[in-house]
């Protein structure tokens, strides 16, 4: 029981970093300076919240 509580508490956690990572303000900041940031930073962001996602789902084996 409380394994699922920590679980789900460390996925309602990375919820709330997806939204302050994916607001309005945070990707015009990015968008700023043109090129390749906006994309690099999208796809970044996107790609450490699922390998988190991933990490906290599989959890310690034992």
């Amino acid at each position: 029981m409380g394994r699922f509580n920590i679980e789900r508490q460390r996925l309602v956690a990375l919820a709330l970093l997806g939204l302050v990572l994916f607001n309005p303000p945070m990707l015009h900041v990015q968008a700023g300076d043109g090129g390749a940031g906006p994309g690099l930073y999208l796809f970044g962001a996107w790609a450490i919240l699922i390998a988190l996602a991933a990490w906290v789902s599989e959890g310690p084996r034992g």
